[in-house]
């Protein structure tokens, strides 16, 4: 019989569970404030013993952090606050002596108000091929922009400079889009591609991978209740349009370049927020990325119709063109999933202070939804302290709220940062152990944080962390998770997720408001919370050997 941890190197992408860095919030090493390359190499250990394959480190890239590093200045670097190259080679070269992958984002829709070609085209002029790299426009008659295209952060897309001209920024005002129509656009970002390949990456994350291509007759969006439509609807001017499969098929060429390199294949996941499934499972087809995150589950209520159809829905568009599903919880742009499950509606971004939110219930919830997700056939995504159970920090202070939505929204909407708060790695209050010493991190943390420290839940044996080393040991022994294809049970009640996955593994989540007895089976492997009277309890998973 052929285990989980003896599979075919080359198919490591299909069943990779993949742990979310975000670089600022991770582990700091020089005592700055500011997590760190080198503290994520101090970590590595730790990442190893949790039982990740993968690691994807959120922008590392110069930048002036106006939207966290998803504003490049320099694709090419290292961002002085997280480290150098050479501290980069170091991470790169140690994770893969320890059998763990390195993934990086991409940032291909835009770059930085500061990146050297964008301030070469402010500096040009009208009409100047420097201005040909992005998207300036003159606008309409009445002093309009080009379109009434919305910014994803808040505003219209559409900032007007000195001269008269506008240019195109789909996200923040310092994000420029780039003009992916241009030739000599699309030959940088084919070098940037190798130039990480070369130093021994494994993959790419993709940002925004459904965005690159605009319709060039710059046509209005609907508009909504008055205002123009932020709906992905089809044909969309700004995003999934046709022209981003033919970006995604020359990045593929170019990974399948390395494919016969001793790293093996060189891997893309998309991040493209689009519903319904079929439309996600044209960015996976076989000759263009590898993988696309779902992100239908984790917009899912509580409910065992509701995630089962999702299932469903994804596993079989997916399947379709020979993608494995890729399943995802949180990560930096969400509500942490320990907060949004103690809520009895959802909220994607907001929150604070308005929705009442019960974190016991919450926690009991995610993890239930964690093993939930781990026996799911495909791959899956853990954002940095999903594993220890943290909750969203909704109540920091306005004066430290970092994230462009804050500003972008008129100081009506608080952003993201409440998930992007750093790290508690040890001791009885802040910083616990994110930085040497005693200075504060980027984002203050939570007083009441040290209960849920990495060395705190170390020894205690139903602690969030254990229930995640437990399930990763697991899912890497046993051969019927990971890859694969799941069936259905139908003979629990409606209100309980049941399936069997070969040979021999069963996952039951309950979601009713009662315990229910357990099927017939070998052994129990595992539980989010302790059965009740040999009962799986609600709001509980349970995996079982048949």
């Amino acid at each position: 019989m052929t285990s989980a941890a003896t599979r075919p190197a080359d198919d490591w992408w299909r069943s990779a569970v993949v742990y979310q860095v975000y670089p600022r919030s991770f582990a700091d090493a020089n005592g700055d404030g500011t997590g760190d390359v080198n503290g994520i190499r101090a970590r590595l250990p730790y990442l190893a013993d949790l039982g990740i394959d993968a690691i994807w480190i959120s922008p590392w890239y110069p930048s002036p952090l106006l939207d966290g590093g998803y504003d490049v200045s320099d694709y090419r670097g290292i961002n002085p606050d997280f480290g150098t190259l050479a501290d980069a080679d170091a991470l790169i070269a140690e994770a893969h002596t320890l059998g763990i992958r390195i993934l990086i984002d991409l940032v291909p829709n835009h770059c930085s108000w500061e990146h050297p070609w964008f301030k070469a085209a402010l500096a040009a002029g009208k009409g100047s091929p420097e201005r040909d790299l992005f998207w300036f426009r003159d606008g309409k008659p009445g002093g309009l922009p080009p379109t009434n295209w919305p910014a994803a952060f808040g505003g219209g897309a559409w900032q007007q400079i000195e001269d008269g001209q506008w240019y195109l920024h789909l996200f923040d005002i310092s994000q420029p889009d780039w003009n992916w129509d241009h030739p000599k656009v699309i030959e940088e970002f084919d070098a940037i591609l190798r130039f990480w390949f070369d130093r021994g990456i494994d993959g790419f994350r993709i940002d925004v991978a459904d965005s690159m291509a605009k319709d060039p007759a710059l046509p209005d969006v609907p508009l909504h209740n008055g205002q123009p439509t932020r709906e992905k609807y089809v044909g969309n001017p700004t995003y999934d349009q046709p022209g981003v499969h033919t970006i995604h098929q020359r990045w593929r060429t170019i990974a399948d370049e390395y494919a016969d390199t001793p790293l093996g294949p060189r891997v893309f996941v998309a991040e493209a927020w689009l519903s319904p499934a079929e439309r996600l499972a044209q960015y996976v087809r076989p000759n263009e990325l590898h993988s696309a995150f779902n992100f239908d589950v984790l917009q899912c209520a509580w409910d065992a119709k509701e995630l089962r159809e999702v299932i469903d829905h994804t596993t079989d568009n997916l399947w379709a063109v020979g993608a494995p599903a890729t399943w995802v919880l949180s990560n930096h742009d969400t509500i942490r999933h320990r907060t949004r499950y103690g809520r009895d509606q959802r909220d994607a971004l907001e929150g604070a202070g308005v929705v009442p939110t019960d974190l016991e219930l919450g926690r009991r919830r995610a993890r239930a939804a964690a093993l939930l997700e781990l026996a799911l056939p495909g791959g899956a995504y853990i954002y940095q302290g999903d594993e220890l159970g943290l909750p969203e920090v909704e109540d920091l202070p306005e004066e430290v709220l970092d994230d462009p939505v804050w500003e972008r929204s008129g100081h009506t909407a608080r952003g993201r940062d409440g998930c992007r708060v750093p790290i508690p790695w040890s001791g009885t209050e802040p910083p616990f152990g994110f930085g040497t010493g005693a200075g504060q991190p980027w984002l203050p943390q939570p007083a009441n944080w040290s209960s849920l420290t990495a060395e705190a839940q170390a020894s205690v044996p139903d602690s969030h962390l254990n229930l995640y080393k437990a399930a990763l040991r697991i899912r890497r022994s046993t051969e019927a998770l990971g890859e694969g294809r799941l069936i259905w049970d139908e003979d629990t009640p409606a209100s309980v997720l049941s399936f069997t996955r070969s040979p021999n593994f069963r996952c039951l989540t309950n979601l009713s408001d009662t315990p229910i007895p357990l099927p017939t089976h070998n052994q129990v492997l595992l539980t989010s919370q302790p059965l009740t009277d040999g009962q799986l309890p609600t709001d509980t998973t349970a995996w079982l050997e048949l």
